[in-house]
């Protein structure tokens, strides 16, 4: 009969249109590391020769100018090819290829990823996106009728869709509070939230970053607050993970959802919930497990059939990522932030919606283009100079969000920023 091990080596030396098994390009990008370690993060951040290796990771077209990376962001390619080869493994005979050869690995990425996020292992539920995991918590959670929760205006709009389904099904009231962008402090974020609080305030949702203006939230002080009233804090980190370095403990959360398409460049279509063990048992799955199931983070993985190749290549976005290392990313990101708005703020009418502090944002920054409409400046730039941005129509502000990565040219960003500049001085073409 023919092994496991030398079925995969056939199939694979069979497929010629699959790439090599080697993962070279993390070995590149890991051997270019290795020559900046002992270089500030900062001043990492300045050197195009460093990034210029990252960036040929990618293969991205280089005539538009991506800068709407939030929602979802392209992979390396070391990423796309480990979904490729995942695929055409499972395609071999998926009852036994998929269900029974590829499926099981996710229990090495559920390991590297409570790494990477600093929990046990089961503790993590791999998801599709941070969304589904958010869902989880926000149907699964036991609300009574008149039980409170308490989040923002600027939560994500599916988010507080979600709450105002259970307000419509079981009777539960949302409450929303306002804060200025930027706000003067993390402390005055925590401040209006524990004001807002009341005896029957039940759960607090909260972003860890949000994604209209990258306003990061003083999360461990809304967990300890949350906490010692017996409040359930959820925290919606869809923008966060990968974005800037964290660890779970720094946070001191209970549950945490994100998506992995974003920042950490994982295929689309992945994401991770965190449930502290002691309160899985309680939390109902949003589709059905077995009772038996009740006290296993895996219940929230019972969605039925699904591509075992997306949740697989998270290891090698890991990779990629861990080589790459965080604090760099986020230096850099940071770095190409600052490049743009501090060329925009000095035009006349603009205003940066996003703090500089960088205990208060990261690389998603958001700013009002003076007079100018949102959407037709965002269809301006694409239509005529390929760019690519997001804009934002809220009840408070219209602004449009800027998201570069670590594919991005610094020659790009100047090329959007003087584009700018000349809208806002000379005003939108007729």
């Amino acid at each position: 009969m023919t092994t496991r091990r030398r079925f995969v080596r056939s199939l694979f030396a069979a497929t010629v249109t699959l790439p090599a098994l080697k993962n070279d390009g993390v070995t590149h990008i890991l051997r270019t590391a290795r020559a900046v370690d002992d270089r500030d993060p900062a001043a990492v951040a300045e050197d195009e020769d460093f990034w210029r290796e990252i960036q040929r990771a990618f293969d991205i077209d280089r005539g538009l100018i991506n800068l709407n990376n939030g929602g979802v962001a392209p992979s390396p390619r070391v990423v796309q090819e480990a979904m490729l080869r995942y695929l055409a493994v499972s395609n071999q005979a998926p009852a036994i290829t998929m269900w029974a050869w590829i499926e099981p690995e996710i229990e090495s990425v559920r390991r590297r990823l409570a790494a990477s996020f600093g929990c046990d292992p089961e503790e993590m539920a791999i998801t599709r996106n941070a969304s589904e995991a958010l869902e989880i918590v926000q149907l699964g959670l036991p609300l009574q009728r008149g039980d409170e929760v308490l989040t923002t205006t600027q939560d994500y709009p599916r988010m507080i869709t979600t709450w105002k389904q259970r307000e419509r099904r079981d009777g539960i009231v949302l409450k929303q509070i306002p804060f200025p962008v930027p706000p003067p402090s993390l402390d005055d974020l925590a401040g209006r939230i524990e004001q807002a609080i009341t005896p029957k305030t039940k759960v607090i949702h909260v972003c860890h970053i949000t994604n209209l203006t990258g306003q990061i939230f003083p999360v461990r002080k809304i967990c300890q607050l949350g906490r010692v009233r017996g409040i359930e804090v959820i925290v919606d980190g869809a923008h966060a993970y990968a974005h800037f370095p964290f660890t779970r403990d720094e946070l001191d959360c209970d549950y945490y959802g994100t998506s992995l398409h974003k920042w950490l460049t994982a295929p689309i279509g992945t994401g991770f919930l965190y449930v502290r063990k002691e309160k899985i048992e309680k939390l109902w799955p949003l589709m059905a497990a077995p009772p038996e199931m009740n006290a296993n983070i895996r219940k929230f993985e019972e969605i039925g059939t699904h591509p075992a190749a997306n949740h697989n290549a998270i290891a090698e976005a890991l990779d990629f990522y861990d080589a790459i290392g965080p604090d760099r990313k986020a230096a850099r990101l940071r770095f190409l932030r600052d490049r743009w708005a501090k060329r925009l703020e000095k035009l006349p009418g603009v205003k940066i919606l996003t703090s500089y502090d960088p205990a208060q944002s990261c690389g998603l920054a958001s700013f009002t283009p003076a007079a100018l409409d949102v959407g037709k400046v965002t269809g301006y730039l694409y239509d005529k100079h390929k760019i690519i941005v997001t804009p934002i129509a809220h009840p408070e502000f219209n602004c449009l969000r800027i998201t570069p990565n670590v594919y991005t040219t610094i020659a790009e960003i100047d090329r959007f920023a003087g584009v700018m500049e000349d809208l806002v001085r000379k005003g939108l073409p007729a």
